[in-house]
């Protein structure tokens, strides 16, 4: 199964806060998976507001384009 981009970055910082040590950085990096968490939620609001709009054809393959609709 493909990952998206959010489940690399997830993936990433996981693997660095298995592979280091110190209160500090591990606070950051759960801090940064947290936020991570925050954006995917809302760009999952985001796509399903998309989705129950009527858009115009240009836009709708724009957004497409950028990744906001599927």
């Amino acid at each position: 199964m493909p990952q998206n981009t959010s489940d690399t970055l997830a993936s990433l910082l996981e693997s660095v806060i298995e592979d280091t040590d110190g209160a500090d950085v591990h606070f950051k990096l759960r801090t940064a998976l947290q936020l991570l968490d925050v954006v995917r939620v809302r760009n999952e609001r985001i796509s399903e507001t998309l989705s129950d709009v009527d858009l115009d054809d240009d836009l709708e393959e724009r957004l497409r384009e950028l990744g906001y609709v599927e």
